[in-house]
Formats: structure tokens, sequence, C-alpha cells
């Protein structure tokens, strides 16, 4: 088995299923950067040789998801199971009854909601720092337990999308390849970005460009090189009003950048437009992690 020095970490197995010829995890540990309990899930796949170093996606989910929405909906721990991919889901913002949200509960502010970014402003800085979770604690964490690759692949929907764009063009070093459903883009020019940032980061919107995957595609030009897929559905309510995926790829295409863009008509922004393309995603990615 995989991951047998919890007990030295801190980390605490919350439940184990059977699943595809591997297990499907969940684990709690207190983070030090959230300054909370936070829980993530894991598939591992099935093992033949338990010195071998696995390959890994961190998956990203959207606004008001937890690190279980992927897991009990998208399907994908057959192709991950076949493909030998360990895939690791974390939440989407920090936790506890002692945790800033946001005053109305908007489910796009707070709890559910931490866009991915390091907030600098009150009342978030203090727990709301989801880009270091994603990039140092958690992966540090992961290497610590499980036996993975060096470089890892990244995966997002939504704000989990704009959180996997935004990372892996930051951490180019760090990720083989990046892949998105439905992404937030632009959040610097839309609804859900700039109430996020503006709350999280303050008003000066120059704090906000390192978290805009459009400007960071702009400001990377030509040391652009990791492989990136992004998919988006045509009946999504929201491609149109928060400006999803298109802004990119045309950054993509003045830049010529060979990111490549898929649309499908008659898909929404639901966990069924995942599951529907979740597969080309794994394999997509596959390529990229079996060559290490």
């Amino acid at each position: 088995m995989v991951g047998t020095a919890a007990e030295t970490t801190g980390l605490a197995e919350l439940s184990a299923n059977k699943c595809f010829g591997g297990w499907q995890k969940r684990y709690s540990h207190k983070s030090n950067v959230l300054k909370c309990d936070m829980q993530f899930s894991v598939f591992i796949p099935p093992i033949s040789d338990p010195n071998e170093k696995l390959p890994a996606l961190y998956w990203l989910s959207g606004l008001t998801c937890t690190d279980e929405n992927f897991s009990a909906k998208a399907g994908a721990q057959r192709v991950a199971a076949e493909l030998g991919i360990m895939l690791i889901m974390p939440d989407t913002s920090p936790r506890g009854d002692h945790i800033p949200d946001a005053a109305d509960a908007a489910y796009d502010l707070g709890l559910g909601a931490g866009f991915y970014v390091n907030a600098t402003q009150e009342p978030w800085h203090n727990h709301y720092q989801m880009y270091d979770y994603i990039v140092e604690e958690l992966p540090a964490l992961i290497k610590k337990e499980f036996r993975v690759k060096e470089k890892a692949a990244i995966a997002g929907h939504s704000m989990g999308g704009h959180g996997a764009l935004t990372i892996a063009l930051s951490n180019m070093k760090q990720y083989c390849s990046v892949s998105a459903f439905a992404p937030i883009v632009n959040p610097s020019d839309c609804q859900w970005g700039q109430k996020a940032f503006n709350n999280y980061l303050g008003e000066n919107q120059k704090d906000w460009e390192a978290y805009d995957s459009c400007m960071l595609m702009r400001q990377q030009g030509k040391f652009l090189h990791i492989p990136m897929l992004v998919d988006q559905g045509l009946d999504d309510n929201f491609f149109h009003t928060q400006k999803l995926t298109k802004p990119l790829e045309e950054v993509a295409l003045e830049l010529g950048y060979e990111a490549e863009f898929r649309y499908h008509a008659g898909y929404d922004h639901s966990y069924f437009f995942i599951a529907s393309f979740i597969e080309s995603h794994l394999r997509f990615h596959a390529e990229h992690l079996l060559k290490q």
C-alpha cells in the first residue's frame, strides 16, 4: 500500500473505498498555511510495484465544491486506474467555524470560493492562502506521504480551471501539462473574478495580474512551453456572462501558442459535461506524465 507513514505527518484517513482495483481515499490534516484543518481526496490506482513512483494529477474544483465533488461525479477513476495515474483532489477553500465567510453567505466569495489566490486583505489574508496551499504545502505533504513523480499534471473546472491555468503558467517547472473545463480565464474582466479579487487582493488591479491567465500567458510570451487542453460547452450559462475560455484562446492565437481549445454544442457547466470528456483529459495528461 502507498502512504503507510500517515501517523508521522498528522495525516488522518477518513475513508477508504476499493475502486477499479485501486483505492478512493479521503484524508484530513492540519494546514499551517491555511491555519485550519483541511480535507483532500486521492485515488490511488492499482500498484504492481510498491517502489514505483506514480504519475499524479491535481484536480481543482469550482465554486461551492469540496474535495468530494470530482471523486463522486466525474467518473475519472476507471481511466485513471487503467493509466496508473494518481488523482489528488483538494478542497476549494479553508474550512472551519473560525474561517471568515461572505457576510451575505454568497456562493462566490468566502467558504467554497478561495479562488486559488493568496489573499492580502482583511478579513481574508490570515487563512485564504490557497495558492501557497496548492503549489507548496499540499505537494510537499503528498511527496512525503506517497511515492509520486517529481512533476505533476494539473486540471480544473470553472474557478478550478482558473486555478489550474494560473498555477501552471506561473510554475511550468513543476507541472508537465495543464487542462481545464469551462475556466474563468480573465477574472480581472468578469463579475466572479472582480468580486473575489476586490475582496481578497484589494482595488489595485496590478495586484490581480498574477492570478489572471490571460495576463500570465502574455507575460510568458515566447517562454510558453506547457501543453494545454481546454474544453468549453457552448450551452454553458456562464460562457458569455463570465467570459469563459474564449479570451484565453484569443491570446494563445495572438502569441502563436499551440494550446488546444475545443467547443461542444449542447453541453453546459455541470459535472455531466466534465464526465463526458474527462477520459480525453486523462489520456492527454498521461502522454506527458508517463514521459518522466
